[in-house]
């Protein structure tokens, strides 16, 4: 293969796979809003997050190192979505958590430069929340790792 054709395949493969990593959660959900009002209500960031697929920079939400006792809610629309309880410090520099509550959260295939990933967002809303990988502790085995940015802290 030419250096030429080799290039012009990989940069084409990696914008490929830029934009679908970026995708939305796709389906019908209860809580709708226009485009204008998610960005009325949200941060550029909370926006770029929780609408765009994107994802805070490591260490830096609050809510990573916060143990306290109480519910987290999905910033979208208020639905509880992962208790305290099974959150744990998985050391990555975003919230961890090794399970959800029921119904609360549904998962799609995004493809990413490393493969596909499971994508996590809010069943109600649709706003995207990390992804779930297969090394976290028992007894799920799951590390659902969240943007905090796309959560809202209740205390007990």
């Amino acid at each position: 293969m030419k250096r030429r054709t080799f290039l012009g395949h990989a940069l084409a493969s990696s914008a490929a796979l830029a934009f679908a990593s970026k995708a939305s959660a796709s389906g019908d959900f209860e809580v709708t809003r226009t485009d204008a009002e998610w960005r009325e209500m949200l941060t550029k960031l909370q926006y770029k997050v929780m609408r765009e697929g994107d994802t805070e920079y490591p260490g830096s939400s609050p809510l990573d190192k916060n143990y306290a006792k109480g519910m987290y809610h999905c910033r979208g629309c208020d639905l509880a979505v992962y208790p305290s309880s099974t959150k744990y410090d998985s050391t990555t520099g975003w919230p961890s958590f090794w399970k959800a509550c029921p119904k609360a959260v549904g998962t799609q295939p995004d493809w990413s430069i490393f493969g596909v990933e499971t994508e996590v967002h809010c069943i109600r809303c649709g706003s995207h929340f990390g992804h779930i990988f297969d090394d976290g502790p028992a007894p799920t085995g799951k590390r659902h790792c969240l943007n905090g940015v796309s959560l809202v802290f209740k205390a007990a």
